[in-house]
């Protein structure tokens, strides 16, 4: 059964879309798609179909994400939307459920800041002897991520750890002879942690949630769960959302392994779900088939990596320009541009000028109009002009679309980000920054634009037919 009147703003299903739209209400199923195959808007028509009162089916549902920016996106697309359906973050369903429980004190949530400073004075502990494994000289930032690969999983002993299967490139991968020194710097990071009065940081918080969950013999507050962007969930977030349905409740997970872009690559085949059969949308509904085309070559390159789990796509038939490359003698000059063509896209639709980090968002601040749309996790209110421009960082745009996309800075001396170069080797970097730059390519329906000064980025493929280029 499917109401327009559930969604009016929304298109309806088309395709296999509606069979995914009406699966059984109970259980737990997983729905693949490439970028652009309406994973979105199926998500919010599952939340919309499941909280319907007019089914034997109907209940209180969850539809939530990683990315909070999505949040006001998801709520502006539904709009009217259900009372039924509440639409949060994974992080604000998780404080939340911690407060109701009583495990959610002011300030006991671990920022990224001070979690690497407690993980480099553990370190730094840890290597005073005569003969410190040589592991712990690593960089700091590989560590720190090793840490947060831990929480994710649910390793709690060096037992586990050791014989645990460590997915990730040769250079970054912690050998099974070096992790007993690596746990017990982890371990004690976590006391230091907790001497500061420090509870949980954002990576292992999940943990408490799925072991609240265990305990807690009450009535579950959703009956049904919808998981949009469902990639970039740890395999313990999803245990824990797993845990939050009663037995005659729903999981729908919809996501894109090709633009799973925060922290390691991870499958939400360890989760432990229980899952017949994936469902996988290959048909891409936004993208031009120029567009698609440059991302479908991006996907082929070395840098991005294999995973079982990605789905190849059909080539949309819509027609549009080529993307362009254009390069420039001065980042001045490039930037000059980039503001320029961003106020002439916006006067007949929506455009958003991406940026690889906070950094190098920060510097053109000044330089956008006043008008133009920050995407950040505080954004309340989406908005809803057909035309504008919008800013911000490739991760603040996930899940997002519009009608034009530039991509300032994609110079080789840029990307990989030399930063995480340093960290983690080369091939790591650029591998992270590959689907960092597909997710930001895809985000455009039509008219995409790429700007660099100095050589371009290995990160791009080099065919001659996928781009338009000019020098300026």
């Amino acid at each position: 059964m499917w109401d327009s009147a559930m969604s009016p703003s929304l298109p309806p299903p088309v395709g296999r879309q509606k069979e995914v739209l009406v699966l059984p209400p109970q259980g737990h199923a997983v729905v693949l798609g490439t970028a652009g195959s309406g994973k979105t808007t199926l998500a919010i028509h599952r939340a919309l179909y499941l909280a319907h009162p007019d089914t034997d089916h109907h209940g209180r549902t969850l539809l939530v994400t990683f990315n909070r920016c999505l949040v006001s996106h998801l709520r502006a697309l539904a709009r009217p939307i259900s009372s039924m359906v509440v639409v949060e973050n994974y992080h604000r369903f998780a404080r939340g459920y911690l407060s109701h429980r009583g495990k959610m004190r002011p300030y006991c949530i671990c920022g990224p800041d001070l979690q690497r400073q407690l993980c480099q004075r553990a370190v730094t502990e840890a290597t005073t002897g005569d003969a410190p494994p040589a592991v712990l000289s690593r960089p700091i930032d590989l560590l720190v991520q090793e840490f947060d690969w831990l929480a994710q999983h649910g390793i709690k002993t060096e037992a586990e750890y050791v014989e645990g299967e460590r997915i990730g490139r040769a250079g970054t991968r912690i050998v099974r002879g070096d992790r007993p020194a690596v746990f017990g710097v982890y371990q004690r990071y976590l006391e230091l942690r907790r001497a500061r009065g420090k509870s949980y940081d954002w990576q292992d918080l999940s943990h408490t949630v799925l072991d609240e969950f265990g305990v807690d013999d009450g009535e579950r507050k959703y009956r049904h769960v919808v998981i949009d962007e469902g990639q970039d969930f740890s395999p313990m977030m999803l245990r824990s959302l797993a845990a939050a349905i009663p037995p005659d409740g729903s999981l729908t997970l919809f996501g894109d392994m090709a633009q799973q872009i925060y922290g390691n690559r991870m499958s939400w085949r360890s989760a432990g779900l229980s899952v017949k059969d994936v469902w996988e949308f290959e048909e891409n509904y936004r993208n031009t088939r120029q567009v698609a085309q440059l991302a479908l070559a991006m996907a082929e390159m070395p840098n991005f990596t294999d995973d079982a789990d990605l789905v190849e796509p059909k080539s949309p038939t819509a027609d549009g320009p080529l993307p362009a490359l254009v390069s420039f003698d001065t980042e001045e000059k490039e930037a000059h541009f980039v503001v320029q063509q961003a106020v002439r896209l916006s006067k007949t639709g929506t455009v958003a000028v991406l940026f690889r980090d906070r950094e190098q968002e920060k510097a053109w601040n000044s330089l956008l109009p006043d008008r133009a749309t920050r995407l950040h996790g505080e954004l309340d209110r989406w908005p809803t002009s057909p035309t504008g421009i919008f800013h911000g960082t490739y991760h603040s745009a996930k899940g997002l679309e519009f009608d034009a996309v530039i991509l300032p800075r994609m110079s080789q001396a840029r990307l990989p980000h030399p930063p995480d170069v340093t960290a983690l080797g080369q091939q790591e970097a650029a591998a992270r920054d590959s689907r960092l730059l597909y997710v930001a390519v895809t985000r455009s329906k039509s008219t995409l634009i790429l700007t660099h000064s100095g050589d371009p980025t290995g990160l791009l493929p080099t065919g001659t037919d996928l781009y338009k280029r000019t020098s300026r």
